[in-house]
């Protein structure tokens, strides 16, 4: 077969495939943290986060996974009427409180398949700094296309949406 008999599918339809593959490879790996695990997977990375700063404020928390604080606080609260995280006010300033993780918490992140932060912000991490910009470039293109678009998801968990 000749390269003029290969037809490929029109650049919107190869560029939506993509974002399929994604979509799908995302929501397949936070359904796989659900069944082992037990928890979300933006809880899954907030465990992470805590266990690699012990003693993290809900708000630097949040700055870490780049969701709002009401989000984040909505989310810690969950996992500490679990029994996953405590709550430990500091005893320089009683005001501050930090978060540290049970025995237990320490043995799901162990057993938890990886990576916790999700397969998504893994490898945006693993993309150069000029690829990053591109991408930045073109899905804000994307994203001033859309009809009908709510900029309130850009501050919420992807596991969450």
């Amino acid at each position: 077969m000749s390269t003029d008999q290969l037809k490929l599918p029109p650049a919107p339809t190869r560029v939506l495939k993509k974002f399929r593959v994604i979509y799908g490879s995302v929501r397949q790996h936070y359904r796989d943290i659900e069944q082992s695990c037990g928890v979300s997977g933006s809880q899954l990375w907030i465990l992470q986060e805590i266990s690699q700063t012990p003693g993290i404020g809900v708000s630097e928390l949040a700055e870490r996974l780049s969701i709002h604080q009401s989000t984040c606080s909505q989310l810690v609260e969950k996992l500490n009427m679990r029994g996953l995280i405590q709550k430990e006010r500091s005893r320089m300033d009683q005001r501050r409180v930090g978060l540290l993780l049970s025995h237990t918490a320490q043995q799901l992140l162990a057993r938890a398949p990886g990576p916790a932060s999700g397969l998504l912000p893994e490898a945006l991490a693993a993309l150069s700094p000029e690829q990053l910009q591109q991408l930045d470039a073109a899905l804000s293109g994307v994203v001033e296309q859309l009809q009908l678009r709510d900029e309130r998801f850009a501050d919420k968990p992807l596991a969450d949406l």
